[in-house]
């Protein structure tokens, strides 16, 4: 299968907004990126926390507050039922941290994605209940929303329950005592798209705020949350979600922390163990550097590994547990080239431009990299995929699957289930990122059927893979100062990253490790030279070049200079 024809576009920043927002005070090239991603006013630019919503208008996290007060109390016992990813990590994180300061009696349990799945099921709860100290209170993080069969056997079991979550929900709640999630029925909270941390760090906002009315911090100290917020940062970024203001402010706030040094010992031990310096912290390295690392706990082995890194405060610990994070990472990494190899095999038999989406299988595949594949071949073919695994019990396949831009993921598994009844085991997620279970035998079923929805639901011009941009670059901007400058700022999904597009005439080239082009450029506007970084580069260059790329920092035996970071390229 060929790789996907790109267009490169350039995305519309008025000229009046990005004016005012210059006349405001802004930096010239910020004020035009801040245009074109729909700012208007330099207020929306304040990251200060004076600017968040108030956690009184969150659904439930006043209840929570209540329940959770009550029984700290009462002096019950608490256990926070965590999810096998970073956002899942660090909210569990939040939670035993915070709710350790505020005197709770509270231990955690991560489910195993390999033996009992996503969530709060059944099984999980009956885990919880045989514990040597039998909870009182669950209280789920970044999971539950879906657990209604989960929540009924709690209650059964007689626990009480606390869901904070920020999936979307199905068509039945889950009949617990609170439902924290902007995204269940009825919640006006603004931003739908905090992650699970942002939910967990807002309940323990309202439950520092009912303490307080309770007078529990007059003898004692009042514990910070402002400290966690660094945890709140790298979750969000991690679970890639919106970054709309509010998750801005959130991420803002945590990289500020962790360039002022006042970070996790876990975090900073992870910082160090990929190489990065926490103090020149950036979005890029929370989603690329940090995340994955955590990540993999979940995809290999058990999370509690994460989990304990995290809610250390021991910096010997926490780097002993980095390390441990970071050979299971190089392993992932070496189990998705093996599995990436395979699935190169799997495409070559299938006809370009024919299909609308991508399900891959192969028997040998790791279930804890499928999601990773899947979004490295959606990457590549821009085409809706499913990579799946077995697991699960005997005879069943788990699938991860990853979107583009005009399909709805979660709403498309909705319409395969509705026409073909008893299909999918079980299915959830969101628009860009879903995973489901069915069973071996009915795969050709559905992908057949997902093919048929794909169809119906894309256009050809969603199948075209458009690359948008800022547009070009002026040459007085290729220094380190801009570059700085945009390193500074909070990028991410719905808020990205500057891309810019130009033409530069190629003045040498030479390959590194056989794969990665380094080239010096000489812009079409303007003198002078600049070099520029092509990994993964899939051919040679020469002449002319269109190229759309970054403004880097490249730092290299102590020396910082500038270069393009070049993420496509083709000859003119």
């Amino acid at each position: 299968m060929n790789q996907t024809v790109t267009r490169i576009i350039a995305r519309n920043a008025p000229v009046k907004a990005a004016w005012a927002l210059e006349q405001a005070g802004l930096p010239p090239l910020l004020a035009r990126l801040y245009a074109a991603r729909g700012i208007r006013s330099r207020e929306e630019t304040d990251t200060k926390l004076a600017n968040l919503i108030p956690p009184d208008r969150m659904k439930g996290a006043q209840e929570a507050a209540v329940l959770l007060a009550d029984a700290i109390a009462a002096g019950k016992k608490l256990l926070i039922v965590a999810d096998y990813d970073c956002d899942g990590a660090t909210a569990c994180a939040v939670g035993m941290r915070a709710l350790r300061g505020f005197g709770a009696k509270v231990d955690y349990l991560v489910p195993n994605r390999f033996e009992t799945g996503y969530g709060l099921s059944p099984e999980v709860v009956r885990i919880a209940a045989a514990l040597p100290a039998k909870p009182d209170l669950l209280i789920t993080v970044d999971n539950g929303i879906a657990s209604v069969e989960g929540i009924a056997e709690a209650t059964r079991l007689g626990m009480t329950t606390l869901i904070t979550d920020h999936h979307l929900p199905g068509d039945a709640l889950p009949e617990a005592a609170v439902i924290v999630n902007p995204n269940q029925p009825g919640c006006d909270f603004p931003s739908k798209s905090i992650a699970g941390v942002g939910v967990m760090f807002y309940v323990m906002l309202a439950l520092r705020a009912e303490l307080r009315k309770r007078g529990a911090f007059k003898e004692n100290p009042e514990p910070n949350l402002g400290e966690l917020l660094d945890l709140v940062a790298a979750g969000t970024v991690a679970d890639v979600v919106a970054l709309d203001r509010n998750n801005r402010i959130l991420v803002a706030q945590g990289l500020a922390r962790m360039r002022e040094g006042r970070i996790k010992p876990g975090l900073a031990a992870l910082f160090r163990v990929a190489g990065r310096e926490a103090h020149q912290a950036a979005t890029f390295d929370l989603g690329f550097a940090l995340g994955p690392r955590i990540n993999a706990a979940g995809r290999l082995g058990d999370m509690g590994r994460g989990i304990e890194c995290l809610i250390t405060d021991d910096p010997g610990r926490a780097m002993n547990i980095a390390q441990e994070l970071e050979a299971l990472n190089k392993e992932r990494r070496a189990i998705e080239a093996d599995m990436k190899t395979t699935a190169e095999s799997l495409l070559e038999e299938i006809e370009p431009g024919e299909q609308a989406s991508i399900v891959l299988f192969d028997p040998d595949w790791h279930q804890g990299v499928i999601g990773i594949l899947a979004g490295r071949v959606k990457e590549r073919y821009h085409r809706p995929t499913f990579a799946f695994a077995r697991g699960g019990d005997e005879g069943q396949l788990k699938a991860s699957g990853r979107s583009i831009p005009g399909l709805h993921l979660r709403d498309a598994l909705d319409l395969v289930s509705k026409r073909h009844p008893g299909l999918l085991v079980r299915f959830g997620g969101h628009a860009a990122a879903a995973g489901l279970t069915l069973l071996e035998d009915d795969l050709p079923i559905f992908e057949e059927a997902f093919e048929q929805v794909a169809q119906q639901l894309l256009s050809p011009a969603d199948l075209t893979r458009t690359l948008e941009t800022d547009g070009p670059l002026e040459s007085g901007y290729y220094n380190l100062e801009s570059a700085r400058l945009l390193h500074q700022e909070v990028w991410g999904q719905g808020f990205p990253q500057p891309l810019f597009a130009d033409r530069f005439q190629v003045v040498s080239q030479r390959l590194l490790k056989e794969k990665h082009l380094r080239l010096t450029l000489r812009p079409s506007q303007g003198k002078g030279q600049v070099e520029a970084i092509w990994f993964n580069a899939s051919h040679s260059v020469d002449g002319e070049i269109e190229a759309a790329f970054r403004l880097q920092i490249n730092e290299y035996m102590g020396q910082q200079t500038v270069q393009l970071l070049i993420e496509h390229c083709e000859p003119i």
